[in-house]
This record gives structure tokens, sequence and C-alpha cells, in this order.
């Protein structure tokens, strides 16, 4: 795999950041699932779902807003603001676009290699939502 340079990093498109980014962040989820002990794989998926969904990660958007540095939340307002072809009929539109802010965020901090960056803040988030009713309202 090519390295990217942070300048190749910044030039993507911030729908390119959040592909990527999505994939992280479902990583790093279900890693964290699978370390607190066996379960079905149905319960696996459920408790997966219910982190990574739309309403989760606009959720998870406001745990991380104010610990982020200037150039993450310039990250994270393009990766929101860009222009998607397409909401999946079950989200909320505002949802959706904030949790594709989050997601490029991720994508972005991922194609830097900034892991610890990463690791600092799904564990915020983690924190408030593996047992909050908030993170599986509408998933």
């Amino acid at each position: 795999m090519k390295k990217l340079t942070p300048q190749e990093v910044n030039l993507m498109s911030p729908l390119g950041l959040a592909y990527i980014g999505d994939c992280i962040y479902e990583l790093i989820t279900r890693e964290h699932i699978v370390s607190n002990g066996n379960m079905p794989v149905a319960k696996l998926h459920q408790e997966t779902v219910s982190i990574v969904c739309a309403a989760a990660q606009s959720a998870a958007v406001d745990i991380i807003l104010n610990s982020l540095s200037e150039e993450e939340l310039a990250i994270y307002k393009r990766g929101r603001n860009a222009n998607g072809s397409h909401v999946p009929k079950n989200a909320d539109p505002a949802q959706y676009r904030r949790a594709t802010g989050l997601e490029a965020l991720f994508g972005y901090l991922y194609l830097n290699r900034r892991y610890d960056r990463i690791q600092s803040l799904y564990e915020q988030i983690y924190d408030v939502t593996k047992n909050s009713a908030e993170g599986k309202e509408g998933c």
C-alpha cells in the first residue's frame, strides 16, 4: 500500500476520507466488543450496529467535539458539509451528515497514521456510549 503524504491526505475529498473512516470506526468498535468476551454472533452484530449507526455516531460527535484540535474540527466540518448523493431512508439527514463528518475525521487520522489519536477519541466515545441508551436510540 502506498503511504500517502499529509499533503495528499489534505487534498482528498471529504467523502473519500469518510469512506475509509467508516471502515476504521467499525473495525475499532468490533475490536472493543469482541474484547469484552464471547457472545453469539447476532449479539456481536447488534452491539456493533448500536454504536456505528448514524444516530450513535452523531451522538459521538457531541462527546468529542470540545476535545478536537482546530485541524481536526476543520476536517470534521468538511466531512459534515460534504454533498453526499444519498442519505439512507432509515437515517435522519442531520445525524447522517454529522456521522459522515466523524467518519471523515477518523479516515483523516488513519491515513495520517495518527493511531494513538484515533484510539484516544474512540475511547472517549466508547466509554460514554457502551451502556448508554442514547447511543442505541434510532439505530
